[in-house]
C-alpha cells in the first residue's frame, strides 16, 4: 500500500479540521473536493478575486449531504489579519492556496501580486502561528528557479527571479524559514510545475495554456503559441498535488519539514506536443471537429524557456508518487471542458 493510500485509510478513521485558502480556486477546490470526501472538516476561505462560486457548487454535487455539512465557508481576503485570524480557529492544519497567479499578470500588476501572495502570506503565517496550527504546507512555484539553466530542477539551487510573481514565491519560501527559526512554526512549501485539471478557468488574458487551448479549439479558434513551441514544461496533473498536500500536512518525520518541494510529474512536454496531444484529443471525441493550425508569436517577458522537475526529494521523504501521467492527466481534462465549457 503507497504512503497516499496509508494516510486517506487513517484519515478516514480519525477526521482533522482543515483550512484551505483560496477554496473557490482551481486547487482549492479540489483540495475541498477531496477533504471531504475522505469525511474531514474543513473551513474555507476566499475572496472570489480568483476563484468561483460555481468551483464550490460542483464540489458540493460530487459529495455526499452530510459530508458536504463539514464545510464551512468564509468569505474574506488573506490581506486581513483579523480573517486569517477568524478562519484559523481550530484547524489543525493549513492548505495555503490563495495567491494572485500567472507572470503576465504580476509584470502588469506588481503591488496586488506583491499584496496578495507576500502580505496575505505573512498574514497567513501569523495567524496560524497565533491560533497554534499544527502545521502550514503552502503552495510555491517552479518560477522560484527563474534564470537558473540546469534540468532537472533540484531544490537547494535557485535563480535569479525573472517576474514579481517569481519573487513573491521565493519571498513566501524565505518568511516560512524565518517563521521556522524564530518562532518554531512548522510550513512546507510545494513548488508547483504547471497544474492543470478540471475547474481551472479557461477566461481571461490570464488563463493557464491548457485549458485556454482545449477551450479555443472546441471554440474552432487559433490557438496561439508563444515562441517557437519548443518551450517546454513539466505539467502536472492536480490529483497530483492534492496527494502532496495531503501528504505534506500529515507526515511524522521531522526531517521533512520546514523544507520546500518540487511537485510535478518529472517529465518534459514541449507546448507543440502539447497542441498536437489536445488536438488528437479532442478530434478522437468529436470527428468532425475542424481544428485550425496553430498561429505562432513572439516569445512572452518573463518566461521560463524550460521547466523540467527532479521529484525525488518528494518521494524519499514524503512519500510522494504521481497518480496520473500527462496523458491520464489530460484525457480527464479534456473531458471535463467538453461537458463543462458553455
Amino acid at each position: 500500500m503507497s504512503a497516499y493510500e496509508k494516510l486517506k485509510t487513517g484519515l478516514k478513521a480519525s477526521p482533522r479540521t482543515w483550512l484551505v485558502t483560496g477554496v473557490a480556486g482551481f486547487i482549492g477546490s479540489n483540495l475541498l473536493e477531496k477533504l471531504l470526501q475522505l469525511d474531514q472538516s474543513v473551513v474555507g476561505l476566499d475572496n472570489f478575486s480568483m476563484g468561483k462560486r460555481g468551483n464550490l457548487k460542483q464540489v458540493e454535487l460530487l459529495v455526499t449531504p452530510a459530508q458536504w455539512a463539514r464545510f464551512k465557508f468564509i468569505e474574506g481576503d488573506i490581506a486581513d489579519l483579523e480573517v486569517c485570524w477568524r478562519a484559523c480557529g481550530g484547524v489543525d492544519y493549513v492548505l495555503h492556496q490563495a495567491a494572485l497567479g500567472s507572470v503576465p499578470r504580476s509584470l502588469a500588476e506588481p503591488l496586488a501580486t506583491h499584496a496578495a501572495n507576500v502580505t496575505g502570506f505573512i498574514n497567513m503565517l501569523t495567524a496560524a502561528r497565533d491560533l497554534q496550527v499544527k502545521r502550514m504546507v503552502y503552495a510555491s512555484s517552479s518560477a522560484v528557479y527563474g534564470d537558473d539553466p540546469g534540468l532537472p530542477k533540484v531544490e537547494n539551487t535557485i535563480g535569479t527571479p525573472l517576474s514579481p510573481y517569481a519573487a513573491s514565491k521565493w519571498m513566501d519560501e524565505i518568511y516560512a524559514g524565518i517563521f521556522a527559526r524564530n518562532y518554531n512554526f512548522p510550513t512546507i512549501g510545494l513548488r508547483y510545475f504547471n497544474v492543470f485539471g478540471p475547474r481551472q478557468d479557461p477566461e481571461g488574458a490570464y488563463a493557464a495554456v491548457i485549458p485556454k487551448w482545449i477551450t479555443s479549439v472546441l471554440r474552432g479558434e487559433p490557438v496561439r503559441i508563444n515562441g517557437d513551441g519548443e518551450t517546454s514544461r513539466d505539467f502536472c496533473c492536480v490529483a497530483n498535488v492534492v496527494q502532496a498536500n495531503l501528504l505534506a500536512a500529515t507526515t511524522d518525520r521531522p526531517e521533512a519539514v520546514n523544507q520546500v518541494y518540487n511537485i510535478a510529474l518529472g517529465e518534459r512536454t514541449s507546448l507543440n506536443e502539447l497542441f498536437a496531444n489536445i488536438q488528437a484529443g479532442l478530434s478522437r471525441r468529436d470527428p468532425a471537429l475542424r481544428v485550425i493550425p496553430p498561429v505562432y508569436k513572439e516569445f512572452r517577458a518573463g518566461d521560463v524557456r524550460f521547466s523540467l522537475a527532479d521529484i525525488s526529494k518528494a518521494r524519499e521523504l514524503l512519500g510522494y508518487k504521481p497518480l496520473h501521467s500527462f496523458s491520464e492527466g489530460l484525457e480527464m481534462a479534456l473531458d471535463w471542458y467538453r461537458a463543462n465549457l458553455k
